[in-house]
């Protein structure tokens, strides 16, 4: 984990190799296991990475204290690339990669608790993660616990009403140890975004709800790290950050494009996603 005091140039470098290797890991097992929403996991990636190797007080040293961060995956259809970084980081067996969405074993299509106890919690019905996180530190608090909770979520998981809900109690209840960062790359199931749910603004509409609330882009690592380093925003107010990112990006031919929410990469997609991210899968990689 890099020192919030180090942000050089160095380790932003650091961190930008590590996001290619997700990518190319994740579409590595997109393809092996023949499974979309692989444009929903490639799109918050930057993210990941900085939360993972950069923000959070995690690790697999630490992961049954008490005071550990935590982080949710909301949007779960988008697991294959958190299934990565956990592999990345030690806190899974890289082998198991081999088994992504196979039946029984731990790497689900959906992220599933009873399946990989180091998840914080299932996923995939959307809308959740926020209230969950929630519940887990309005608990916390009576057990006078001081930990944080980073929330990945959808932007079209913010069509669901539960979400603002949680927004509202989390705001109520000052949780500003509570992080909401919303994947906003514009397309959700069956279209675009803000055709679908109108051209508003996910930063107002946190701000609205009580909390501090900024947008960066999402896919520029060095802006993300930025914006965790402010958190939380507003004392006493749970922290909103708008990542405005490419469905499908670091892929050229992915990014932007409703087709890739299910679509599955063919060889050939495989092939010329692997030589754009100049990357090798981190289960494929030969031991020295």
């Amino acid at each position: 984990m890099l020192s919030k005091l180090e942000t050089t140039e160095i380790d932003i470098n650091f961190l930008q190799k590590k996001a290619r290797e997700i990518r190319a890991t994740s579409v590595q097992l997109a393809y092996d296991g023949q499974t979309g929403h692989l444009g929903s996991a490639l799109s918050y990636v930057d993210a990941l990475v900085a939360l993972y190797y950069y923000w959070l007080n995690i690790s697999p040293s630490n992961i049954g204290d008490v005071q550990r961060d935590r982080f949710i995956l909301s949007k779960g259809h988008g697991c294959v690339s958190h299934y990565v970084a956990l592999a990345d980081q030690g806190f899974i067996p890289k082998e198991w990669l081999h088994e992504y969405a196979c039946a029984g074993k731990p790497l689900s299509s959906h992220p599933c608790k009873h399946l990989l106890d180091v998840l914080e919690c299932s996923s995939g019905s959307l809308g959740y993660g926020l209230g969950i996180a929630t519940g887990m530190l309005y608990g916390a608090r009576l057990d006078k616990l001081k930990f944080r909770i980073a929330v990945l979520m959808g932007d079209g998981e913010c069509n669901e009403g539960s979400v603002w809900e949680s927004a509202m109690f989390a705001a109520a209840h000052h949780m500003d140890n509570l992080i909401a960062l919303v994947d906003y790359n514009g397309i959700q199931a069956v279209g675009r975004s803000d055709e679908i749910m109108g051209h508003t603004s996910l930063e107002e509409k946190f701000r609205a709800f009580g909390w501090g609330a900024m947008t960066v882009d999402g896919n520029d690592i060095k802006a993300v790290v930025s914006a965790l380093d402010q958190c939380p925003l507003k004392t006493g107010k749970p922290t909103a950050i708008v990542l405005k990112t490419l469905k499908g990006a670091g892929v050229s031919f992915m990014e932007d494009d409703v087709l890739w929410h299910y679509r599955v990469p063919s060889k050939e997609d495989l092939e010329r996603a692997l030589t754009e991210l100049d990357a090798v899968p981190i289960h494929l990689e030969k031991k020295v």
